[in-house]
């Protein structure tokens, strides 16, 4: 990679779903951003990736979160909030993609620090539109404010 070549994002998704994680990777292959995708299943691993122990003790920093909120051992609710809650983690962006549309968990998102809350559209090509619009998103826009 040439020196001036932007580093890749590094993403982190948060999926049980063996076919919401295909179809997270089946959407980056056409995102622009130049990106690194690692998946956890359960919020206890996405806590232990995100602080970097355990077998997760060499992970990289994430520079975006894609978060289910139906994950098993600890839900996506209590993912947001230890990680929000933690002054090492709560700048890391954290977008809620989810198939739940109610009002109550959009509310409860936000209110735990969510950046943004994306219901997973049911169609697969608005599917695969929406993960590459956050990713595109915060790849470039938002990130790169960040690193400004």
């Amino acid at each position: 990679m040439p020196a001036d070549a932007p580093r890749a994002l590094e993403l982190l998704l948060v999926e049980d779903n063996p076919g919401d994680v295909e179809l997270a990777r089946e959407a980056l292959r056409d995102v622009t951003v130049p990106h690194h995708l690692s998946v956890v299943h359960d919020g206890v691993e996405a806590l232990a990736f995100l602080r970097r122990t355990g077998a997760h003790a060499d992970a990289p920093r994430p520079d975006l979160v894609l978060l289910d909120l139906n994950v098993p051992k600890l839900d996506g609710r209590g993912v947001l909030a230890e990680a929000k809650g933690d002054a090492e983690l709560r700048d890391i962006p954290i977008v809620v993609l989810t198939s739940s549309q109610a009002a109550s968990d959009v509310r409860r998102a936000y209110a735990l620090h969510a950046n943004a809350y994306v219901a997973k559209p049911v169609d697969l090509d608005q599917h695969l539109a929406a993960v590459r619009a956050v990713v595109e998103f915060w790849g470039t826009v938002a990130l790169r404010a960040r690193e400004g």
